[in-house]
Formats: structure tokens, C-alpha cells, sequence
């Protein structure tokens, strides 16, 4: 007699198994934690623990509109955090600081840094959804003492866009959730394709405009 019965399977282990047992343990307070440990430690990678909030979500640990809502709590927080220390710190003592930190280069902030003094808000929103920027890019939103009522608004929009797209994806998926990581480069290379055409239409606009101020003072 043929055993219909579907395997068992393996249980995750490494970070992925971390990531898992804590949400199952917290439940939607484990995936904020999980998430916002994202942006404290770059490192760790949000296209690994956004799909096993999904995951988790499929399990039962709880619903996934629960797993979207914990999942942007945490990331928001953890970006709070992050522009607190630019905001404290300043300009020479955050470079400093990135400096001591494993994988984290200075020029990484210095051209975090360029970006937001050319983009602003911008910088800040789509920044969620660049990889390793998601992290960097609160540094010079605090340092540059950004309004915090528009670095929460603009951080809560671009964490929810990018948080939900990995999220569902790793719900709809379940234990094959690691099927997301094969096209979250793609993914990302469809998000920068994206920046550069918004960067280059508002280079353009802006030398077109320009070019009208002569004409229009007479």
C-alpha cells in the first residue's frame, strides 16, 4: 500500500529558521522585529525576511493583512531609529561611525548623502525599495533634520509598496517562499531602471524650464 500521505518538511534552519520561530512564537510583533532589524543591520536581507513574514502568514501564525501591517510597523521603526542617529550624531560623527560597521562602507552614506540633497523626498520614498539605500538613506534624512512628519509619510508609503510585494509574494508561494529570491534582483533592477528614468525626466523638465525664463521676462 502506497502512503499518500504529503513529507514532512524540513525544518528551516539559519537565519530563515530564526526568522520563522520568532514570528510563530510573536506572532506579528516577531515580524516587526525581524523587519526592523533590516534597517539596524543592513546585512540581513529584507528579500529573505519579507517572504517569510508571507510564510508565516500561510501557516496560521497570523493574517496576512496582519503580516503587511507588523511587517511596514517595523520597517518604519527601524528607519525612525536610523534618522534619530543622523539627526543626533551630525554629518562627521555618523561617517565616523559607518565607518566601524562590518559591510557598511563610508561611501555608501556619501552617496546616500548625494541623493537626498538632489532628490529630497524623492530619495526618501524610493530609497525603501533600493537595496542597501533602504537602510543608509534615513542617515541623511536625520542629519539633514528632514521634517519628521514627511520622513514618516514618505518612509511609510515606500516601505508598504516594497514590503507588500515580498510579503504577498512569499503568502502566495508558502513553503516555496524562497522561490521569491530567485526574481527579487530583478525586481530591484526594475526599481532602479525606474529611479534613473524619474531622475533623468526631471533633469530634462528642469533644463527645459530654464531655457523659458528668458523668454517669458519680456
Amino acid at each position: 500500500m502506497i502512503d499518500a500521505t504529503p513529507p514532512t518538511p524540513e525544518p528551516l534552519g539559519g537565519l530563515a529558521g530564526w526568522a520563522v520561530d520568532l514570528m510563530d512564537a510573536l506572532g506579528g510583533p516577531g515580524a516587526a522585529l525581524v523587519v526592523g532589524a533590516d534597517n539596524l543591520f543592513p546585512p540581513i536581507p529584507s528579500e529573505l525576511v519579507l517572504p517569510l513574514a508571507g510564510f508565516s502568514a500561510s501557516r496560521g501564525a497570523f493574517g496576512l493583512a496582519e503580516a503587511l501591517l507588523w511587517t511596514t510597523l517595523g520597517s518604519v521603526a527601524g528607519a525612525v531609529v536610523v534618522y534619530l542617529l543622523g539627526a543626533l550624531l551630525g554629518r562627521d560623527r555618523t561617517r565616523a561611525v559607518i565607518a566601524r560597521v562590518p559591510l557598511l562602507e563610508v561611501a555608501d552614506f556619501d552617496r546616500a548623502e548625494r541623493w537626498f540633497a538632489e532628490h529630497g523626498a524623492k530619495a526618501v520614498f524610493l530609497g525603501r525599495m533600493v537595496p542597501l539605500f533602504r537602510s543608509v538613506i534615513s542617515l541623511p534624512a536625520g542629519v539633514g533634520r528632514m521634517s519628521p512628519v514627511k520622513f514618516l509619510l514618505l518612509t511609510t508609503a515606500g516601505s508598504l509598496v516594497w514590503n507588500s510585494v515580498f510579503v504577498v509574494a512569499g503568502y502566495l508561494l508558502g513553503a516555496n517562499w524562497h522561490v521569491v529570491d530567485d526574481y527579487a534582483a530583478a525586481f530591484q533592477t526594475v526599481v532602479l531602471a525606474a529611479v534613473a528614468i524619474a531622475v533623468a525626466l526631471f533633469v530634462v523638465v528642469r533644463v527645459r524650464s530654464r531655457r523659458r525664463l528668458p523668454e517669458d521676462s519680456f
